[in-house]
């Protein structure tokens, strides 16, 4: 039989927010997989794995979460990550691999199935959906993602803050993520499009710590790399004037 490499969204950090389908598949892996940074503290994933799965079940494989400069080292990581993962798939034969958020939506998984694919042939690739930050952050605000026709643009400000910018031009709602260490320029952002006063943002969203604000009370401190923002459009015409 085929060797099975499951990617699963466990959500942004509440246990609570993790599908009933998710956690059918990492109890019937054989095996979770968890990425830790290589200073080895518990990251977010394993802290909402272990709410259902045995510690004995779950493998912490190192990941270079926080490298962006220096691409020979992050490329290491992914090949020894999957060196690691593909060890396991040909002992267990199931695997499960853990990820905040959703596994197709900016994910680590990404990677790792790609390095994978080339180290186990006729591995089966496959994933289950995970609520996103952007989900979370509108239920806890009471912001409104998208109404009638409107586009909805995810930005991961790591790309920059003129990718920001440009999205924040357009007529849709904005998302960003990972904007933490630019709040800065974020905030200025949202200023110059006209947008401060209805976007908000959050972080350790579902977790002790959680904050989730108004975006006109950022102040240009740092704030916590997991940030998310959501910038509305300015709505008008009543209910239903969008469609």
């Amino acid at each position: 039989m085929s060797s099975r490499l499951t990617g699963v969204g466990v959500g942004p950090g509440d246990p609570e927010l993790v599908t009933v389908k998710g956690v059918n598949a990492l109890r019937a892996a054989e095996v979770v997989v968890v990425p830790v940074m290589d200073t080895g503290e518990r990251g977010r994933a394993e802290a909402t794995v272990l709410h259902y799965v045995p510690a004995e079940k779950v493998v912490r494989v190192v990941f270079a979460l926080n490298e962006r400069t220096d691409r020979k080292r992050r490329e290491a990581a992914w090949d020894a990550a999957g060196e690691r993962v593909a060890g396991l798939l040909r002992e267990h034969g199931s695997v499960a691999f853990a990820t905040i958020g959703d596994p197709n939506v900016y994910s680590t998984f990404t990677y790792l199935a790609q390095t994978v694919g080339e180290l186990v042939p006729g591995v089966v690739v496959a994933t289950v959906p995970g609520i996103t930050a952007m989900q979370d952050l509108a239920a806890r605000s009471g912001a409104v993602l998208t109404e009638g026709t409107e586009p909805l643009t995810l930005v991961p400000v790591t790309a920059g803050s003129a990718v920001l910018k440009e999205a924040l031009a357009g007529p849709g709602t904005v998302v960003a993520y990972k904007f933490g260490r630019q709040a800065g320029e974020v905030a200025a952002a949202l200023r110059e499009t006209g947008r401060l006063d209805d976007a908000v943002w959050g972080s350790a969203l579902g977790l002790p710590g959680e904050s989730v604000r108004s975006a006109a009370e950022m102040d240009g401190t740092p704030l916590p790399y997991l940030s998310t923002l959501i910038a509305p459009p300015r709505r008008g015409g009543g209910r239903g004037g969008k469609l």
